[in-house]
């Protein structure tokens, strides 16, 4: 069985991307709602976040990972470890995603959350194929997703952040946290309005690709999903994400 991780809505973005690439996969996710937002937490404290989360999802019978939020990409390795899970049973976000960037004359930029910025990940895994690569959090976009607040004020959040960046001269710009592309529309729209032409990545499809090729893709098609927290906003999700799809939320 698959497991996701996320620490919260986020990573039923991947969830969904995974399930038109492999729909007969058996997952059980976990979205840690208690203690989201993680972009803001330091490196300690994700990692036993990450540990938690894995070892949720072990006890309800994952076999193999999908560490479904960009915060946590750098603690997933040593936390598969403490967890003894093989790292090859495991998939982060990063790694699929860059892998897609073949054209060594992309200029990137990655708006994520403060921890994956800070971590450098992106950037650094990009700029070592030979891609320029920027990167800028947007620290309090996941909160607002999260607690479902308005659409312009999400809107001047990304306008005000990008502003700077118009004459920049972008390719590509990765949406390096799950939660963005529950906004997508916004960005798409934020983009068009500051006449910036660029390629909005979602690396979920990345991600839902390696885990197609990866892990064990056949069963009877079941999907469990846990929270650590009751969320209207999260089961609104649910619903918008997954309208024709058989499942259960459960609190645990």
């Amino acid at each position: 069985m698959i497991g996701v991780f996320d620490s919260g809505s986020g990573g039923l973005t991947v969830l969904k991307a995974l399930r038109r690439h492999a729909p007969r996969a058996d997952v059980v996710y976990f979205g840690d709602l208690k203690n989201a937002p993680y972009g803001n937490r330091g490196r300690d404290e994700l990692d036993v976040f990450t540990a938690a989360g894995m070892r949720t999802l072990l006890r309800y019978g994952a076999t193999e990972i999908v560490s479904a939020c960009n915060s946590v990409a750098v603690s997933t390795k040593r936390t598969c470890e403490d967890c003894d899970i093989p790292y090859a049973s495991s998939i982060e976000m990063v790694g699929p995603t860059v892998d897609c960037f073949m054209d060594t004359n992309a200029k990137v930029l990655v708006l994520a959350t403060v921890a994956t910025i800070d971590s450098a990940i992106y950037q650094s895994k990009l700029e070592a194929k030979g891609i320029v690569a920027d990167g800028i959090a947007l620290p309090n976009l996941v909160k607002c997703i999260e607690e479902g607040r308005p659409r312009d004020v999400m809107t001047e959040m990304i306008r005000t952040t990008l502003r700077a960046q118009v004459s920049h001269g972008y390719s590509h710009i990765i949406l390096g946290c799950t939660h963005f592309p529950l906004v997508q529309d916004v960005f798409e729209e934020v983009l068009a309005s500051m006449g910036i032409d660029a390629v909005l990545v979602d690396p979920a499809q990345a991600v839902a690709q390696a885990v197609a090729r990866q892990f064990t893709i056949e069963g009877d098609g079941t999907t469990r999903i846990l929270v650590s927290a009751e969320s209207p906003i999260f089961e609104s999700f649910v619903r918008t994400l997954f309208p024709e799809e058989a499942y259960t939320v459960e609190v645990v």
